[in-house]
């Protein structure tokens, strides 16, 4: 039997435009999009923004919901399920739950039983239905770490497994360029302690002279021969670029430099920046701001980072402030992330694609010393996956 649902009296944010206007969908497809006055039927959303939804490539909060305490686990299955809510809340259709492979030296974190853990329950989840969003794994594989290439091993056999990065967090280079920075994050997790502080790095960078550049190659081509999409994390320089295009990396994540992000570009890999990085007005890190890159056409993929909320946050904020238009934001948080990982079905509301849809409203927030122009702030009011309605 068919299914048909028509969202009318609504704007669409289409690739190019947003019209005021009505989409038919019909058995979990975009059969139509017409411009104009409200259909007589269908489900009026008042003005709405009908956005597609939205692609997330790098989420860090099912680890969150996994460990909320330092030293406290919750059961991975729950989890899964309190992730899958908030980011389907977040107007999320599509999540790549990013997932850490590769332990500290001494190896008390359980980096790789843990990742195991939380993609067994993400898949689990899947197959009964009880997901919101459709999930998929993105293995986040620090490098230097010894155990990190028998961890990946360990999703030889995984179709859920599409997305794999590769990082190198050791300092003195890329994120942490700056040893200070690593020094204040790494004492405020308590994970080292001021006194052990310098023997720790040092044992980091033995680590790496070690490991990383075996890891590297080594699942890079473990990544090619599996159809992976491969990503590169925190990219400095452009002889970091131009090393991860020799690996095949097909994604840029948060480049920390403008000379990286232009290196990238000019190499055809998508540019990935967290989104929180906008809505704050620079990187956590002091490294390069989203919004520079963005200034000078070197951004193409929003993703929530450590803030479920913050793509879409991003977008109307931009939009609020006349830097984008409507479509080039749902461009960088559906379409371009979409593209990037090669799910061509989905990421924009057009004929034929997927009816992942969510359903914004705006509230005005009042002007104030930290907003002085007032803010567009995005209510998620409704997401729907392939036309059926989520969240």
């Amino acid at each position: 039997m068919t299914r048909e649902t028509v969202f009318t009296n609504t704007r669409v944010v289409l690739g190019d435009e947003t019209v005021l206007g009505s989409v038919l969908v019909r058995d979990g497809v975009i059969a139509d999009v017409a411009t104009g006055p409200a259909a007589t039927v269908g489900l009026d959303l008042d003005g709405d923004h009908l956005m597609p939804g939205v692609v997330e490539l790098h989420t860090d909060h099912l680890e969150y919901h996994f460990s909320p305490r330092p030293g406290v686990s919750w059961d991975p299955l729950p989890a899964v399920l309190a992730h899958d809510a908030q980011l389907s809340a977040a107007g999320a259709t599509t999540v790549f739950d990013a997932v850490r492979i590769g332990s500290e030296p001494d190896g008390r974190d359980g980096a790789a039983a843990a990742a195991h853990r939380l993609a067994g329950a993400v898949e689990s989840a899947m197959g009964a239905g009880l997901l919101r969003a459709e999930h998929a794994v993105h293995l986040r594989c620090e490098v230097s770490s010894a155990d990190c290439l028998d961890a990946f091993h360990e999703f030889d056999d995984d179709p859920f497994v599409r997305l794999a990065s590769l990082m190198d967090h050791t300092p003195g280079q890329r994120q942490y360029a700056d040893v200070e920075d690593f020094k204040r994050y790494y004492l405020a997790k308590r994970r080292v302690s001021e006194a052990d502080f310098e023997q720790y790095v040092q044992l980091l960078h033995e680590q790496s002279a070690l490991h990383a550049d075996r890891n590297r190659r080594a699942i890079a081509a473990l990544a090619a021969e599996r159809g992976i999409t491969l990503a590169a994390h925190d990219d400095a320089t452009p002889e970091h670029v131009a090393e991860s295009v020799s690996l095949g990396v097909h994604i840029s994540e948060f480049p920390t430099t403008v000379v990286a992000a232009r290196a990238a570009v000019d190499q055809g890999l998508h540019v990935v920046m967290g989104a929180p990085n906008i809505v704050r007005g620079g990187s956590q890190s002091g490294n390069v701001a989203a919004s520079e890159l963005l200034d000078l056409g070197l951004l193409d993929v929003l993703s929530s980072d450590y803030v479920p909320s913050s793509p879409l946050h991003a977008v109307f904020q931009l939009a609020a402030d006349g830097v984008i238009s409507m479509s080039e934001g749902a461009r960088l948080i559906s379409t371009n992330p979409a593209r990037a990982v090669g799910l061509d079905d989905r990421g924009e509301i057009a004929v034929g694609k997927r009816a992942d849809l969510v359903r914004v409203a705006t509230h005005e927030l009042p002007a104030d010393e930290r907003r002085p122009n007032g803010r567009s702030m995005p209510v998620v009011r409704g997401v729907y996956r392939s036309g059926e309605r989520v969240s």
